[in-house]
């Protein structure tokens, strides 16, 4: 098979995924004239007609599901051989491509990063701050971080690097206004800064405690930057992770409560597409957060 043959399966294989000619010419650095003959050519070969195409859409006919399969595969294959080579270098190089939640990503990953730059200069990093689940493979993601949440899809690897610790916490003079609640059952009558997923606000749960925490309270936000704001701003008593707290806790200018009483932690886990060879770029990069984070996350010291 020539060498041409490989360009027309890849473009074949960018056309499907990307549901669209134009748009797989864009990625691909053909022109859409370009990408159209490179699949009738393809076609001709192989004396089948893999797309129905229409104004408005294309779709894969049967033969070209049955293709359109096998050459996701011989691809990955193509990319696996090449990341075993890799290996074979001592240093990395190529660009990493992360996913990190926002809070957690500026306060404590950029730090990692700033080691991992200047300890493998040939490698490139682009971090994207996501609160949300994104989907590595589709998204071309090399390692994602995330906390706790649904469970993990049998195609990524999942390594637990740290644990999310969270502590109730009020400003002072919201304290000395409002007083101090020495229970659970006393955070019912106070202002409680709830994070709310849609409309409904996430309640606070308690080892060894009956029922929940989840409708005291008048402000609800989706963002802990913003609670931890409001808190500060002696508005109520917050929930919030000490990765996002460390230095108001160390200050006093958020006050933990309720210290007695066990809190669910969820954990912090790098996540990562399933290959047999794992690039050094990927490898050394998780090597260094778990050696940062682990047996105690950095943000837990001294709180």
């Amino acid at each position: 098979m020539g060498l041409n043959n490989f360009s027309e399966i890849a473009t074949f294989v960018s056309v499907v995924n990307a549901g669209s000619f134009t748009v797989a010419a864009g990625q691909v650095g053909l022109t859409r004239s370009a990408v159209g003959k490179s699949i009738a050519r393809l076609e001709e070969r192989l004396q089948v007609r893999l797309l129905n195409r229409s104004s408005r859409s294309l779709s894969l006919t049967d033969d070209g599901k049955a293709f359109f399969d096998r050459c996701v595969q011989i691809l990955d294959d193509l990319e696996q051989t090449e990341e075993a080579m890799a290996q074979r270098s001592t240093a990395p190089h190529g660009r990493l491509r992360i996913s990190v939640p926002s809070a957690l990503g500026h306060k404590h990953l950029l730090p990692v990063l700033a080691t991992y730059l200047e300890a493998w200069p040939q490698v490139s990093v682009n971090v994207s701050f996501a609160d949300r689940y994104v989907d590595l493979v589709d998204e071309g993601v090399d390692v994602a971080l995330r906390i706790g949440g649904p469970r993990v899809d049998s195609s990524l690897i999942a390594r637990t690097v740290a644990h999310e610790r969270l502590m109730i916490c009020a400003a002072p003079a919201y304290l000395e206004r409002r007083g101090t609640p020495r229970t659970v059952d006393a955070l019912n009558a106070h202002e409680c800064l709830f994070f709310a997923n849609g409309s409904r606000p996430t309640p606070w749960t308690f080892k060894g405690a009956d029922g929940a925490v989840g409708s005291a309270g008048r402000l609800q936000m989706n963002s802990a930057q913003a609670i931890q704001e409001m808190a500060l701003a002696g508005l109520g008593v917050a929930n919030l992770p000490t990765y996002l707290i460390e230095d108001d806790l160390r200050s006093g200018r958020l006050v933990p409560l309720l210290r007695n009483v066990e809190r669910d932690g969820d954990p912090i886990r790098v996540l990562y597409p399933a290959r047999q060879h794992l690039s050094p770029k990927v490898r050394l990069f998780i090597d260094l957060l778990a050696a940062r984070w682990t047996p105690q996350a950095p943000w837990d010291i001294g709180t």
